[in-house]
This record gives structure tokens, sequence and C-alpha cells, in this order.
């Protein structure tokens, strides 16, 4: 009996476009569900009535929420087929810090600070922008020279912040600065990522995000 694979998502979602790469890696046939964020649907409340969020991986009926909890599980089930996570312990122990990094740093995550950057403006913009270029210095230097966080490969780290890429713009042309002059070397990796079918045909155009950024502005007041 084949395995029954659906993801709950929301197509702007860096969340989702995680799960979404990892399955593209591994081949995994699966359907793809949109929820409406503000209209909840009762599948979602169902398999997720913990946090009401999205994504969520249901696999022959049993949910799995958390993007990065998603990933790994993906990684165990179907482990013969390009691993993401490292065989070493104490190298898979130091993915999963990096990983934690993105979405948690000093009580942040890159995509809050990020989200500060288009929602704000002045002085707290001014503070978001230098948190958020401080966050992905970072992780430049766990980089270092490595083709990929992962080494030769796309891993768990690369897994984990490569959606994020593709918000860099609207955060960019909202905070009016460039990340690319800041971290050249992330860019670099973040290009060379997108040379990879599973992570281009994941993640959404630049200027779609842009204006689904927008969208939020004008749903938010933001001016």
């Amino acid at each position: 009996m084949a395995d029954e694979v659906v993801l709950l998502d929301f197509w702007p979602s860096p969340f989702g476009m995680r799960v979404r790469i990892v399955l593209a890696e591994k081949g995994i046939k699966y359907e793809y569900k949109e929820e409406n964020l503000w209209d909840k649907g009762p599948l979602l409340l169902k398999m997720n009535p913990v946090h009401k969020k999205i994504p969520v991986l249901i696999h022959n009926g049993k949910p799995i929420c958390e993007s990065l909890i998603m990933v790994q599980y993906i990684d165990e089930v179907w482990k013969d087929e390009s691993p993401i996570l490292p065989s070493d312990p104490y190298q898979r122990a130091q993915a999963r810090f990096w990983a934690d990094f993105v979405d948690k740093k000093a009580s942040f995550s890159i995509y809050s600070v990020g989200t500060k950057v288009w929602m704000t403006k002045g002085e707290e913009q001014e503070t978001a922008k230098k948190e958020f270029i401080e966050c992905l210095k970072l992780l430049e230097g766990e980089l270092g020279d490595k083709p990929y966080f992962g080494g030769q490969n796309i891993g768990f780290v690369d897994v984990a912040l490569v959606p994020f890429y593709c918000w860099f713009y609207a955060f960019e042309t909202c905070g009016n600065f460039s990340i690319e002059a800041e971290c050249p070397t992330l860019i670099g990796w973040a290009k060379r990522c997108m040379e990879k079918e599973s992570v281009s045909n994941s993640l959404h155009d630049q200027h779609k995000i842009y204006g689904f950024v927008l969208e939020l502005k004008k749903r938010f007041g933001i001016e």
C-alpha cells in the first residue's frame, strides 16, 4: 500500500517551503492543500488543534506539525533517499543547532525580525534591519567557504534558511537596504541553492512575495 502524504500549506509560507523542498529532494509524491489563514478550514483545525497553523504534514492519516520537526520526520521515514541530516551524531547536533538559530535567535527569528523590517518605520525599522543583518552575518560565518551548510550537498540548515531568500526582496524594498551588499557570501549560497530544482520549484517569485507583503500592509493599515 502506497504512502498517503498530504501537505496543508499557504503558498507564501517559508515554513511550508521547507517541507516542499524536502519532499521534492526525496521524490515523494503528495497532495497539496492550500489553506486560507483568515478562514481556517476544518481539516487544519482538526490536524493542528494546538497551534492551528500551517504547515501540517499528514502521513497516512496522522498529522505532524512544526516545519523543522516535519523535515526531520520525512528524513527519518524516507531515509534511503537524499539524506538531509548528517549521519554523524555531532554533525547532526550542529545542524539542529543552526536550524534552531534560524528560528529562535535571541527570542527572535529570521522571519519575525524580517517582518519587523516591513511593518515598522524609523528607529524601530533601523533596529530590525541591524538585527536581521547580524543574524545573517553569523550564518555566513557558519557557512564559511562550503558550497552548502550541509557541505557538498544541501542539508538541514540549508532547508531551514533558503525559503527566506524569496522574501529578501520585500525586506530590502520596504527597508531600503541591500542584503547582498552586507552579506554577499550568503546571497551567493542562496543563488547556488536556487540552481536546484527542488528549491527553485518550491520557492515563489520574490516579486509575488513582495505583492503579498503590500497586501498585508494594506490589511493591517500600515503606510
